[in-house]
This record gives structure tokens, sequence and C-alpha cells, in this order.
């Protein structure tokens, strides 16, 4: 369906978004009523995978279906410009209660509950809302396994310069399906995760700022709230976009 919707006058502009919506709504239809697939992986038409794209899905698969503290695994790190991740790791996944997108899987569970309330516009703020999170977690990797070349499209580039175009894509094949992903589990990687942030010194923004990254190690730098953290990130270069 390409045609036009009608939209509120103050979201003329924003058109482009209602259409996003639409097609989602109908290709996630399809693949899940008329072709009644277990799974997809939602991959949008301007994004490079890497070469153990596939591979780092397979793996994470079982995850999502035994852990339902898990509603989706994204191939996505929002802050995975060079110079942030480590490259050496490329093995790492972690937990995010944060909506990655940019390549993503998700259940026929998932779509169930979903389809019903499924929004007009804006589907992917939609899908960071509490209501649609309700407390559960994505799985990313340290090193995004996509890369968008959309600088062109309905939002005209937003955040393209400034960060998008930086993302590292992986270019090492990692054999994830050989791995144990255990780690990834709701209470194991709470108590590891909690235990390292904890364990590490705190520390002051202006000192992670310049050249000390490396030599710092891993540290902790604690934010009080919305406004404390777009300070912090945008004093590190890190993505401040609270949706």
């Amino acid at each position: 369906d390409l045609s036009e919707i009608p939209v509120p006058p103050e979201h003329r502009k924003f058109q482009g978004y209602y259409k996003i919506a639409r097609h989602y709504r109908w290709a996630l239809g399809q693949i899940f009523r008329v072709f009644r697939h277990r799974a997809v992986i939602v991959v949008e038409d301007d994004l490079e995978v890497a070469p153990d794209f596939f591979e780092y899905f397979q793996a994470a698969f079982p995850l999502l279906l035994d852990d339902p503290s898990l509603w989706c695994v994204s191939a996505w790190n929002d802050n995975g410009k060079e110079q942030m991740v480590d490259a050496g790791q490329a093995e790492l996944l972690y937990r995010t209660d944060f909506f990655p997108g940019l390549g993503w899987l998700l259940l026929a569970e998932l779509w169930d509950e979903l389809e019903p309330k499924w929004p007009k516009a804006f589907w992917d703020d939609w899908m960071r809302q509490p209501e649609q999170r309700r407390g559960r977690s994505c799985v990313r990797p340290e090193v995004s396994r996509t890369m968008t070349f959309g600088r062109k499209g309905v939002s005209h580039g937003q955040f393209f310069d400034q960060y998008l175009k930086f993302i590292k894509l992986n270019d090492r094949f990692v054999p994830f399906t050989q791995l144990d992903l255990s780690y990834l589990k709701k209470d194991q990687y709470e108590r590891s995760f909690l235990s390292k942030v904890y364990s590490a010194p705190e520390i002051r923004v202006e000192e992670l700022q310049g050249n000390r990254r490396r030599e710092l190690g891993t540290v902790r730098l604690q934010y009080s709230g919305k406004e404390s953290f777009k300070a912090f990130a945008k004093a590190l270069g890190l993505m401040d976009d609270l949706k």
C-alpha cells in the first residue's frame, strides 16, 4: 500500500514515518500470519552486514527462545564508533534495556503481543516505551554487525553525520555457534555485570576526555538523571538521544 495516509495537520511533514509504520505492520504480518515463521530478522534496505551476521543471530536465537527476560536480539551498538569499542573483543555481547533496532531478531510471540497495538507512526520510539519493553532486555554486540549508509530518508540524515556513519562494522568472523553464551542469561549476567561496574573506580568526566581513555582501563562514570547523562554523552561524543 503506497497510498497517502491522513495525518494530523501538525504531522504533515512526518507522513513518511506513518508509511514506514504501516509497511512494518504489513511486512511482519506477512512473515508471521501468512508464512507462519517462528522468527524473523528485520534488515532495512540501507544496512551493510558483517561476515558473521547470520552466525551471530543463529547463536543468539536459542537464548531468545529460552529466556523470557529477553525480547529481541540486535546487531547494532548505538555507541559503536571505532574509537569507543574494543575490536579485539568482537565476540563480546551485552544485555541492554534500550531497543537498538538496525538489524534485529524477534519471535512470533512478540508479534502476537505488539500487533494489536502497533502504532500509526514512530514505531521505533514506541518500542522503547516501558509499556512495550515491560522490563525486558535485548542482546547487542560490542562491535556492530550492521552499518547504515542511509543518509537520505525520512529522517533527513538526523544523527548520520555526527554518529551513524562512524559506527564500526565488524570485519572478523566470530564462530558464535561454537561459543558458550550462557553468560547472557539474566541472573548470571546481572551478577557479573554489577560486580564489574561497582568494582571499577569512579572518575570525573574530565578525566575521560582527551587521549587518556585507553590508559585508564575500566572505570565508572556515574550520572544522576537525564540532563546529567546528556551532558556526559555530549562531552564524550556518545549518542545523547534519549528516545
